[in-house]
């Protein structure tokens, strides 16, 4: 089957017969730039007069040229309706070069200044093969600056002929079969602006005004193409894009009513490819001079895509632009909050533009950043490409089964158990709602099938929520973005140059108190044998070579001494402890308040035990308020659950401390503090009296006196008794004499 649809072959773009055209503009010192010489036509014609383009010169030679010896502008031209040939859009493409006058071999009265500036420009129905015609226009026109002589432009003439013999034997093939991108650098494109790539890809589809600025033509105006390369078929579909009042190609298109599922042509053209943002009121410059501003701020005009490098365009982007892509700082400014709303990537999308970034920055190329270094298919151009290809089908159709599950939202039949959810939402809610007011989307929608979710899947190349993968590959760019990593390399050499430093110095500082040392031995050494021979001459008994006799006695009173005091403070320590156990210390009883500046705490107890630090009866009457302060435990005595152990005897008293805030989330443990203890039946009775001249909600406790004479007759039964030390010493030391009885050998 044959698609019936009407491509990109009509009329007012491939069979209209227009052969390119050559001509020169010249930037004269006082009348500026202007058309010199027409090449293709008959003689005494002018084009720029016929068809009404008095800014040709202008497009021609762009503002800031003259600070480069060679660049390149980029722009679009109206053809009028003319007989049976309706208006269309024409693209020129020219070539600046300067060289200084006093070089010219014959040189004219009128050139006043130190350099000649001249423009050869060439003019066609389709800028499809403006990559390879770039190239030969640079040859020729830098030939044609080399013979110094502009009077002599036989060369120009030449050129033409080949563009027209080149036009007449290629009218009847396949575009298809052709090259058409070649200069457009994706690669460089996805390189600057990464995931900022997928964001301007998708502004193009919503149709705002959008404005890009840079101070280089070429580099200008090849992004603003290599942009919208990424829509396919656009390129060969741009017929009206050089007025706002142009709208053949709306006019001209047909549902497809059959599709070839081998052929991609057709394929495309059954999904309603190309989206076409450039109709009635849209309008592509992609070098605007100031002169055409006017139809920029023109009511008839809704959208565009325009470049501009004049500066004073900065200054009003607010009244030209809805976003602002600046090639110079490589930053995009949106100007209107609705746009920058909309334009916010998923996690899908942004995994997905991840993923075409890293495959650009692995085979990144400095010296040819055209190709990947691995001359391989993966981050080349036709891997973007088909990459962006493959977003936008699963794009539109995820938005028609998205229509299609609004429309049958109450038909249970209607459902598709293969699909999970909405599948548009990956795409960006806010997104789909705006590109379906735009003017691309209304064609698209009345020109395709209602169910091309049954040709392309519905699902976005990348669906799913955020990840911790995705975080760490945005980490792993922020880190390379920042060169956080080279910053890190110096900062560990520096740091290991001075760990070597400081390894040298404490090897020499090593190396000179082993020299002491040596120093110090061969000093005895020496001493030893002068008191050697003086025995020897004296008849006395030879020195021991630096090796004293120790003194046992001496040794044996410090032990004895040393086990005095480590007995003495362990048996203080044992009987302590021995009372405790008695009186039923850990073991559920209450335990009388202790002086802690005389006895030496307890160990921690157990998950089951309580210290008594935990709680304790009141001995004295306290007028001050009581705090949370005033409530004391240790972490480790409380259970899982964040309270206090159950354990404590029904006469002990925990004096419940004030309500503070909490934050709005408090631990389990905290919640239990704010609530009120209760106080146990079996407990004494504290009387509770309201202090005067304090607040209301502040009280304070008093205990009888009866209680007080009670609680400190008990806690003075509990005090141990005083152990008698001299005998406690006299057995360790005892010991301590046994174990060292054995004689030291010399």
């Amino acid at each position: 089957m044959e698609d019936t649809r009407m491509m990109s072959d009509t009329p007012a773009q491939g069979q209209n017969g227009f052969i390119p055209l050559v001509t020169v503009v010249d930037f004269h010192h006082a009348r500026g730039p202007e058309v010199e010489y027409w090449f293709g036509v008959e003689e005494g014609v002018d084009p720029a007069i016929d068809n009404d383009w008095p800014l040709l010169p202008f497009m021609a030679l762009s503002d800031g040229a003259h600070a480069s010896s060679e660049d390149f502008s980029y722009f679009t031209l109206l053809r009028p309706a003319r007989g049976g040939v309706p208006a269309t859009s024409l693209f020129g493409i020219s070539c600046t070069r300067q060289m200084d006058a006093s070089l010219l071999l014959n040189r004219p009265a009128d050139v006043t200044r130190s350099t000649v500036q001249k423009a050869v420009v060439v003019i066609a129905d389709s800028p499809q093969f403006f990559g390879m015609l770039r190239e030969r226009l640079s040859v020729v026109t830098s030939a044609w600056f080399a013979q110094k002589e502009f009077t002599d432009t036989e060369i120009l003439r030449r050129f033409q002929d080949s563009l027209k013999d080149e036009k007449e034997r290629g009218e009847g093939l396949a575009e298809e079969d052709r090259e058409e991108y070649l200069g457009m650098s994706l690669r460089e494109l996805v390189r600057e602006f990464k995931w900022q790539t997928l964001v301007l890809f998708k502004c193009c589809l919503l149709q705002p005004k959008m404005l890009f600025f840079g101070s280089r033509c070429e580099r200008l105006c090849m992004m603003q193409f290599s942009l919208i390369s990424l829509i396919p078929g656009l390129i060969r579909n741009l017929q009206d894009c050089a007025d706002p009042e142009l709208d053949s190609y709306e006019k001209q298109l047909t549902k497809p009513t059959s599709l070839k599922t081998s052929d991609r042509s057709s394929l495309l053209s059954y999904m309603g490819l190309p989206l076409q943002i450039f109709g009635k009121g849209s309008l592509f410059g992609p070098y605007t001079p100031l002169q055409q501003l006017d139809i920029l701020a023109d009511y008839g005009t809704k959208s565009y895509i325009v470049g501009s490098t004049n500066s004073l365009l900065l200054q009003q982007k607010d009244r030209y632009s809805d976003i602002l892509i600046n090639l110079d700082e490589t930053t995009i400014n949106i100007t209107s909050s609705s746009l920058r709303a909309a334009l916010a990537l998923s996690a899908a999308d942004r995994r997905w533009m991840d993923f075409i970034t890293q495959s650009v920055n692995d085979t990144w190329d400095e010296a040819n950043p055209s190709r990947p270094k691995t001359m391989g298919y993966v981050g080349s151009e036709e891997f973007i490409r088909l990459q962006f290809e493959e977003y936008l089908l699963s794009l539109i159709s995820a938005v028609k089964c998205h229509n299609y599950l609004i429309h049958h939202a109450n038909n249970p039949r209607a459902m598709f158990p293969q699909v999970e959810g909405d599948p548009a939402l990956d795409f960006g809610s806010i997104w789909i709602d705006a590109w379906t007011r735009s003017e691309n989307y209304r064609i698209w929608e009345r020109n395709t099938d209602s169910h091309l979710f049954d040709i392309v899947e519905p699902k976005h190349p990348c669906a799913g929520g955020l990840t911790i993968d995705d975080v760490q590959r945005r980490i792993a760019e922020q880190v390379k973005e920042f060169h956080l990593d080279e910053r890190f390399a110096v900062g560990k050499e520096v740091l290991g140059r001075n760990l070597l430093a400081g390894k040298e110095k404490a090897s020499t500082v090593f190396n000179r108190l082993y020299a002491d040392m040596e120093a110090l031995k061969e000093s005895q050494r020496r001493k030893h044998e002068e008191a050697k021979r003086e025995a020897e001459k004296n008849g006395t008994p030879l020195p021991s070579p630096g090796f004293t006799a120790p003194d046992l006695n001496g040794a044996k009173q410090t032990v004895q001494s040393v086990g005095s005091k480590a007995g003495a403070y362990i048996g203080s320590w044992g009987t302590w402890m021995g009372e405790k156990r008695k009186s039923g210390w850990g073991g559920g009883k209450s335990t009388p308040q202790r002086n802690q500046e005389n006895y030496p705490s307890p160990p921690s107890s157990t998950r089951n035990e309580q210290s008594t630090e935990s709680v304790r009866p009141i001995s004295k009457v306290d007028d001050r308020p009581r705090t949370k302060e005033s409530y004391q435990e240790s972490i480790f005595d409380a259970d899982t659950n964040g309270r206090p152990d159950s354990s404590h005897d029904s006469k002990s008293t925990v004096v419940s401390p004030t309500k503070n805030s909490h934050p709005l989330h408090p631990s389990r443990f905290h919640e239990e503090m704010d609530s009120p203890v209760e106080v146990k039946k079996s407990e004494p009775p504290i009387i509770v009296e309201d202090t005067p001249n304090e607040p209301p909600a502040v009280t304070r406790k008093v205990v009888p006196d009866s209680i007080i004479a009670e609680e400190s007759s008990k806690w003075e039964e509990s005090l141990p008794k005083k152990i008698n030390a001299s005998e406690r010493n006299s057995d360790v030391a005892d010991a301590l004499e046994k174990a060292t009885a054995t004689p030291i050998s010399p």
